[in-house]
């Protein structure tokens, strides 16, 4: 992928490969008011860790779901406010698109988000300098298995099995980044036995947090705010 780091700037798609058989579960999308308590309860039941990127519209709906994600100690990433495919946007629009994402979220959860992921894996040339103002790592990932069609829990189920591999960081759905009450519960049904089948396998699973380079912000102003709060650095302390 080394050429499309070059006009794209560099993105983790997949964890390293000398930790053994160890796999990163991410969800897209959320938060969902239904697929999103029943993927947290699953991942709490079984004690794994998995990164979150959510939308910021999304975020604002449900802001107590995110807060959950955030309790339960799963890695928040910022998706964009609007799920909007970014490789034919401008700077000031993905600007505005990862700035009023960030607000959502750290007014909504009081943490900032230090990972993004681009909608549909689409990025742009302007995104890797706006992702470094804000500090962020940026995703990709090493397989998905389009549950986003739902073609069945066991059929989600299966494609992630026959597609697992060391370092695998997989690309699964807790929302619909176009409809705030699209039904994803074919994945969260899926995911009992996507984690039976990876440890039957003989994999464990890591936290996305080890993927991220420990380092400080070096976040400006957004130069957008959001109706609670005036700055992504300082949220006000009552979220809404």
């Amino acid at each position: 992928m080394m050429g499309f780091d070059l006009l794209f700037g560099p993105s983790v798609e997949r964890g390293p490969r000398d930790r053994g058989r160890r796999l990163y579960l991410t969800f897209d999308d959320g938060p969902n008011e239904h697929a999103t308590p029943a993927i947290l309860e699953t991942l709490a039941a079984e004690r794994v860790p998995a990164g979150f990127f959510m939308v910021g519209k999304h975020v604002r709906l449900f802001p107590k779901l995110a807060r959950q994600v955030r309790d339960a100690g799963h890695e928040i990433g910022n998706h964009t406010e609007h799920h909007i495919k970014l490789h034919l946007r401008g700077p000031r629009r993905i600007h505005a698109e990862l700035a009023q994402a960030h607000v959502a979220i750290v007014v909504r959860t009081g943490r900032e988000p230090r990972s993004f992921r681009a909608p549909h894996g689409l990025r742009s040339p302007f995104l890797a300098p706006l992702a470094r103002r804000f500090g962020y790592t940026v995703f990709g990932w090493t397989f998905g298995v389009f549950d986003t069609a739902r073609p069945g829990a066991e059929e989600i189920r299966r494609r992630v099995r026959v597609r697992l591999r060391p370092g695998a960081i997989v690309l699964l759905h807790d929302g619909d980044g176009y409809d705030s009450k699209g039904d994803r519960m074919q994945t969260a049904e899926a995911l009992p036995g996507i984690i039976a089948d990876a440890r039957a396998a003989g994999y464990e699973f890591g936290a996305l947090s080890e993927l991220i380079p420990d380092r400080s912000y070096t976040h400006s102003s957004p130069g957008t705010q959001d109706t609670s709060a005036s700055s992504p650095r300082r949220p006000e302390p009552q979220a809404p």
